[in-house]
């Protein structure tokens, strides 16, 4: 897709490049046991232990993996990926979603980038400061203040720019490092994910709830809209 973009109100953000040499997509972990609890749980020394998959996000899981690994076989994409790379966070419910797309791509035989897996803190869920541990409703309490402001830190939080200034370094470094025609799978969280969309459909990430919400265990690609021309 084409457009031309005002320079102004995303002057200030981190940006993709132009173009992308690889194709992208996003994974959201499966439904977790702290979707299942209500809360929020975004500190790295608890949530890399705990809060993994409930029972039914380990079958959506397997889900995933499955339908992706048959959608390769089948030749139903536009073009069929000589291997995989899965890019995933640490968090035990994304680590955990990651494997099991892992093992169903392998077991049908498709090729993987490095060690099946890779393992990557920039795609840890967004910290939510104070309201972690807390009652996921208080998700609605950051947003409200990142439609205002993309920088701000209110509640201890981290900000919107700083998630979407991570994420794209990633996707850079990936882009340059995977051999000519992978696809690369980001296994990650739902702001997270939100925010990255921003960036790979030139928005302004304060908008990153007005995109269409990944529902967990959900695959979507990440097209890359293109800068037609630029006024200032």
């Amino acid at each position: 897709r084409i457009f031309c973009v005002k320079v102004g109100h995303l002057r200030q953000m981190a940006e993709l490049p132009e173009a992308l040499a690889h194709r992208f997509f996003a994974l959201r972990h499966g439904r977790s046991e702290a979707n299942v609890a209500g809360i929020i749980s975004s500190d790295p020394e608890v949530s890399t232990r705990t809060h993994g998959l409930a029972p039914e996000g380990k079958r959506q899981a397997d889900q995933a993996g499955k339908a992706l690994a048959d959608a390769i076989a089948a030749g139903s994409q536009p073009s069929t990926p000589p291997g995989v790379a899965i890019i995933s966070s640490d968090f035990l419910r994304a680590k955990e979603t990651a494997v099991a797309v892992a093992g169903a791509l392998a077991d049908a035989d498709v090729k993987l980038f490095g060690e099946a897996v890779q393992f990557d803190v920039r795609l840890r869920e967004r910290y939510f400061g104070d309201f972690n541990g807390t009652i996921d409703s208080n998700y609605q309490l950051v947003w409200a203040c990142d439609t205002e402001d993309s920088s701000h830190t209110e509640y201890g939080v981290e900000s919107v720019d700083d998630v979407r200034k991570r994420v794209i370094g990633l996707v850079v470094e990936m882009d340059n490092m995977l051999p000519e025609g992978w696809w690369c799978i980001l296994v990650a969280h739902g702001d997270v994910l939100q925010i990255m969309q921003t960036a790979f459909a030139r928005m302004d990430a304060r908008r990153h709830r007005e995109l269409p919400h990944l529902e967990t265990a959900t695959l979507r690609e990440l097209q890359l809209e293109i800068v037609a021309c630029i006024s200032t």
